[in-house]
């Protein structure tokens, strides 16, 4: 999350149920993500914000062997060497499995 006044990166601050601008003090609503307190491996907890999924990524229409859906998210992802051919990345639009397809 960026500060909309400075544009620097703000950081969750769990007290104030609030993002916090680390330049100028800017503060939002948490919103509509999901916070989970996790421990790391000091000891101490830190506040993890898991964003909910929001359909930025392009779509195709291409058919889920999972639920039949006909649209799906993808990505291209060079899995291999370099001198192979990349590795294009479905994920269904409606039940969120992921497959492969290899070229």
């Amino acid at each position: 999350m960026f500060c909309p006044k400075c544009h620097r990166l703000m950081r969750p601050d769990t007290a104030a149920k609030a993002w916090r601008c680390t330049g100028c003090g800017h503060r939002l609503p948490l919103g509509s993500g999901v916070e989970v307190g996790r421990s790391d491996a000091s000891g101490r907890t830190v506040a993890v914000v898991e964003e909910t999924k929001t359909a930025t990524l392009p779509t195709t229409e291409e058919q889920c062997p999972k639920c039949g859906h006909d649209t799906a998210f993808w990505v291209l992802r060079q899995t291999r060497g370099a001198d192979e051919p990349e590795t294009r990345i479905f994920e269904c639009t409606k039940c969120g499995h992921k497959w492969r397809e290899y070229q």
